[in-house]
């Protein structure tokens, strides 16, 4: 896995790739149009941020890079690669429960409040990438 040079990028089934942690300085690309919704992504070295419709959609310190960003139904899947350990904030539904797998082991369960977001510590491997997936409960 590597770092998104064009920032954002989306396949063919729908899921997105975007980040490049590499960047020294913020970059940032808006107007992304995958399936009649607006993306805008910003990223460097010390964070990325990706807001769809103008909402955050999820977000990481330091920066990262993320390969096949996918919600179907109720299941949120990706693949994240950082130099080093990330948190990572995602938004989702308002007041509700989600199971987390990291690597297709079950890290629990994790609630959103009022502002949906729920925050996740992923430990990165010396090399490679970590798959996550978010399924509501």
């Amino acid at each position: 896995m590597s770092v998104v040079k064009d920032l954002i990028t989306a396949a063919e089934d729908g899921s997105i790739s975007f980040g490049n942690y590499e960047l020294p300085e913020k970059a940032k690309k808006s107007g992304f149009e995958v399936k009649g919704d607006s993306y805008k992504v910003k990223t460097c070295n010390a964070s990325t941020r990706l807001e769809k419709n103008d909402a955050l959609v999820y977000e990481s310190e330091p920066g990262t890079a993320v390969q096949d960003f996918k919600w179907e139904e109720n299941v949120l899947s990706f693949r994240v690669e950082s130099p080093e350990d990330c948190q990572i904030v995602l938004g989702l539904t308002d007041d509700a429960t989600y199971q987390i797998l990291i690597d297709g082991k079950d890290s629990g369960m994790m609630e959103t409040g009022m502002g949906g977001k729920l925050v996740l510590s992923i430990e990165m491997p010396t090399s490679g990438s970590v798959q996550v997936e978010v399924r509501r409960a």
